[in-house]
């Protein structure tokens, strides 16, 4: 078995677990609980299946310059991937070629460790602090490039755009990336930033505030010299990485701002009426600024509370990691769906509900 010396080997991301059961209800994904825009569904419904045996635009115009509308850019400023998983491998490969480390946060989302050691990148993790927020002297060092979720996962922290301005400012030769994943549903932008800003790429998806997961878009805006050398990378590596059928509903998704902002508010309805209610319960957490919730019991074990919310079909997220092994992430569902789980949380919390 000579041949495995030449195989890359690498820790792979590991994603929340999709039961299959029926019945269950799913907070631990961080999807919508809500549909897509009408729009995509009329598209759906009138896909031509015989357009399918032609290759898709490469340069998805269509979705491209739907999103430089949206977002008052040019097109040339906006690049689109198979979710923003793809975006940000794209960049990581793109970007991140340099001596130093790069630099990103030791309770984040954890593909970009998977993504350095895939790629040979040097990395370093910066520590947050006690109430799980960037620390920006961290990201004051020499580095080979910067990646920070804003809000960030799973904690749920929004940080300040001033925050990201310093780090930029002080990094004019470094690429900052701001993975913007769960932005609509509380935080601020930093896309406004890309024509002050030559070194910033902002990352956003489709697969939380515009409910298609399923259907694997995302994007960058950046200025248009870093959106080309993303393109350029992209182009020698596979043209052809979005479907048709996703550039049509995508297109559509962004169309329909309307009842974007209307499933976006009632998220946000929800999550509040969450933290009011977890907190009565003595659950403790940071105030997210996303679709999620990162809690901790004041005195049941965040694995035990894991367990009986699984054996009751309630998923929620959970990490046997260190600075994280006492929390969990929730989801925020439906109104149906909180309810349900608060519900349960008392009676459990209060000893009236065994495991079953």
């Amino acid at each position: 078995m000579n041949w495995e010396k030449n195989v890359r080997r690498v820790e792979p991301y590991v994603a929340g677990e999709q039961p299959k059961a029926e019945g269950v209800i799913k907070l631990n994904t961080n999807e919508c609980p809500y549909p897509p825009a009408p729009g995509v569904k009329r598209i759906a419904e009138s896909l031509n299946c015989d357009k399918l045996r032609l290759y898709p635009d490469m340069n998805a115009e269509k979705l491209v310059n739907a999103l430089a509308d949206y977002y008052h850019v040019s097109p040339a400023q906006v690049f689109v991937g198979v979710g923003s998983d793809d975006v940000l491998a794209m960049a990581f490969l793109t970007f991140f070629n340099g001596g130093e480390p790069i630099l990103f946060p030791d309770i984040t989302y954890s593909f970009y460790d998977v993504w350095a050691e895939l790629f040979r990148i040097p990395y370093k993790t910066c520590a947050l602090d006690e109430n799980f927020c960037i620390r920006k002297e961290d990201y004051l060092t020499p580095n080979g490039g910067i990646i920070i979720p804003n809000p960030n996962a799973p904690t749920g922290v929004l940080e300040d755009t001033a925050l990201f301005e310093e780090i930029l400012a002080a990094n004019p030769d470094s690429v900052v990336i701001v993975d913007e994943a769960y932005v609509d549903f509380g935080g601020r932008s930093m896309v406004p930033y890309v024509e002050q800003y030559d070194n910033l790429m902002v990352v956003q998806t489709f697969s939380k505030s515009r409910a298609m997961a399923g259907m694997r878009i995302g994007f960058a805006i950046a200025n248009e010299k870093l959106i080309g050398y993303l393109r350029d990378v992209k182009f020698s590596f596979n043209s052809y990485t979005m479907n048709m059928p996703a550039i049509d509903m995508g297109t559509a998704a962004v169309l329909e701002d309307a009842y974007f902002k209307e499933i976006v508010g009632k998220i946000i309805k929800t999550r509040e009426w969450t933290k009011e209610r977890l907190q009565r319960l003595g659950f403790s957490f940071a105030d997210s600024q996303s679709n999620f919730l990162f809690v901790t019991h004041e005195r049941v074990p965040a694995e035990e509370i894991f367990l009986a919310l699984k054996k009751n079909n309630i998923y929620v997220r959970y990490w046997k990691k260190p600075r994280i092994d006492n929390h969990l992430r929730i989801t925020i569902g439906t109104d149906e769906q909180m309810e349900t789980l608060v519900a349960f949380l008392e009676d459990y919390l209060n000893g009236g509900k065994e495991l079953r």
